[in-house]
């Protein structure tokens, strides 16, 4: 197995699950739709922010690193090499992930896990949970017959067979087209669902079949549960996200690499027409965030380390209306392989290397707003032609991001009410008069966001 380059062939290894037309469920579903993905944070650090932090702030979700027994290992990939179906990962076993799975929704937060079914893992050993097992046999889960009969890796993205039966950087691949590993692979899921999880992002889902997922999928106690597919797009790859969005949410690559390039490169002014303007999939089923906790690695998008850009692209994605936004919100690195600090354990956020992306005032006070324009379309949009823009959200919000070094003064026209609103990236007073108006200077990268219902800061 390649580990070094093992982030970056996951990323590249991007999933999809299937669901049929009639129970799809595109979207998380609720008036809620953002997700903060809390990488590699232990399970009881995760209750705690649900109660302390994701809940206050209205997120609808929190989505979890994979639950099940995996590798040893410091590194954070040996949580997408399982050995068995046990809770019992580096994050926390049973009881904490059933802890907090009650926490978050005594919050108001659902949750995601990220899922693991396409491969076991590379080599032998024992596992996080004592399991013992080598490439091809799993005592008690899986044995030889069980996997794919290509055993060598995936070379050639063009072709549909080598993509989805061999082997995704040398990980043993699931034969999921056999009765065995369906029933299997959905007894996992069956049992999570059990603990009262509310969803599944499907990891290299592109490396299975559709009709593979589709079926594991119509085996669920909920058929109908939010499935969020990881396929990344490739131009003329043999397999495209298109063929998963009947079955729930599809993730949409092109999103982030866009907005790295605009954000970096080019204009604001294009983001216009942003998401199914630019040939992306259709809102309803995208799943988009600005970046994840493999493409934060391999330089495909923006991240942490990119200052202003990153945290006005995240403030972008949360005002724009494409797509349902993942927060991603992981640790610091230097060494792309490193695990997580202190195990996974979070004692306060920005302590021991944790970023948590969710929590920076700038990016979580547009959860809010989010939640507050939910369904309104881009009104009154506004650009300077190059990279400062505002636009309204029908009657109830209006954002504006000045992405140029110096600072603008001007009057944006709204269709907000009259009245005095809070701008929630500063906390600053904005005053609308009977015309819809405001005049505002905003400082070099900074943006100002105002909604109805929030009128004191």
């Amino acid at each position: 197995m390649a580990r070094k380059t093992l982030s970056a062939a996951l990323a590249l290894a991007a999933c999809s699950v299937v669901m049929t037309p009639s129970v799809a469920s595109a979207s998380p579903p609720g008036t809620k739709d953002v997700t903060a993905v809390l990488f590699e944070w232990n399970y009881g650090s995760v209750a705690k922010e649900c109660t302390s932090t994701l809940g206050p702030a209205g997120y609808g979700y929190v989505q979890v690193s994979p639950p099940a027994e995996h590798i040893q290992g410091s590194q954070w990939w040996t949580s997408y090499q399982p050995v068995s179906y046990k809770i019992a990962g580096r994050l926390g076993d049973r009881a904490s992930f059933q802890n907090m799975v009650n926490t978050c929704h005594a919050a108001g937060v659902k949750v995601v896990v990220d899922t693991v079914i396409n491969h076991m893992s590379a080599g032998s050993g024992t596992g996080t949970g004592g399991s013992s097992y080598t490439k091809y046999d799993y005592p008690g889960l899986y044995s030889s017959y069980d996997f794919d009969d290509c055993t060598s890796q995936v070379t050639n993205y063009q072709d549909r067979w080598n993509v989805q039966h061999c082997e995704l950087v040398g990980l043993a691949d699931l034969d999921t087209g056999e009765e065995y590993v369906r029933k299997t692979i959905a007894g996992y899921m069956n049992d999570l669902l059990s603990l009262g999880v509310d969803g599944f992002r499907i990891d290299a889902a592109k490396h299975i079949p559709a009709e593979d997922l589709a079926n594991i999928k119509s085996r669920l106690a909920n058929p109908s549960v939010y499935w969020k597919q990881e396929v990344i797009y490739g131009a003329g790859e043999a397999v495209q996200p298109t063929e998963y969005t009947g079955n729930g949410d599809v993730q949409e690559f092109r999103y982030a690499y866009d907005l790295k390039r605009v954000f970096n490169d080019e204009n604001l002014a294009y983001l216009k027409n942003y998401g199914e303007g630019w040939g992306y999939m259709s809102s309803s089923v995208a799943g988009v965030f600005v970046d994840n906790h493999d493409t934060e690695r391999n330089g495909s998008t923006l991240n942490y380390k990119d200052g202003a850009n990153y945290t006005l692209a995240n403030v972008f994605m949360l005002a724009y209306p494409y797509g349902a936004p993942d927060i991603n919100s992981g640790y610091e690195w230097t060494d792309a392989d490193a695990g997580p600090p202190n195990n996974g354990v979070v004692n306060a956020c920005w302590q021991d290397g944790w970023k948590c992306q969710h929590a920076w005032p700038e990016i979580i006070r547009m959860v809010a707003f989010r939640n507050a324009v939910r369904g309104e379309p881009v009104t009154n949009w506004w650009d300077d032609g190059a990279d400062a823009i505002a636009f309204g959200r029908g009657a109830k919000g209006y954002v504006a991001i000045n992405h140029e070094p110096g600072s603008l003064t001007r009057t944006y026209q709204t269709s907000l009410p009259a009245g005095t609103y809070c701008n929630v990236q500063n906390n600053t007073s904005v005053t609308v008069n009977g015309s819809g108006q405001f005049t505002a200077t905003l400082g070099g990268n900074t943006a100002l966001a105002v909604y109805a219902g929030k009128s004191t800061c």
